[in-house]
């Protein structure tokens, strides 16, 4: 049982090897470079142009677009980041005064 698995892995391996040489001559061929080129710029130009359809869509029922979301997710990124620093400087001083009232000062 174990050499008709190896037998098997081994025309797996040499199929895998031609199927990937072969590919990547393919690949660089300009002849397939340029029209691929040109298919991924017009599906990106289109996914852009969907994105901005779909943000003027929320945006003209008066909903948050993903972008003033990410926006306001970013404010309170920063005001929590701002808290968090006052809060331990807070302790801090806390930690000092307390410091030194134990010392008699």
């Amino acid at each position: 049982m174990t050499e008709m698995w190896d037998q098997w892995k081994k025309g797996f391996y040499a199929w895998e090897n031609a199927t990937a040489a072969y590919m990547e001559d393919v690949l660089k061929n300009p002849a397939v470079l340029g029209p691929s080129g040109h298919l991924l710029s017009g599906a990106m130009k289109a996914r852009a142009q969907g994105a901005e359809a779909l943000a003027k869509f929320w945006g003209g029922w008066g909903l948050p677009t993903k972008r003033d979301q990410e926006r306001s997710l970013h404010a309170l990124n920063q005001i929590q980041s701002k808290l968090l620093d006052l809060e331990e400087r807070l302790a801090d001083l806390e930690e000092t005064r307390n410091g030194n009232e134990r010392d008699g000062a």
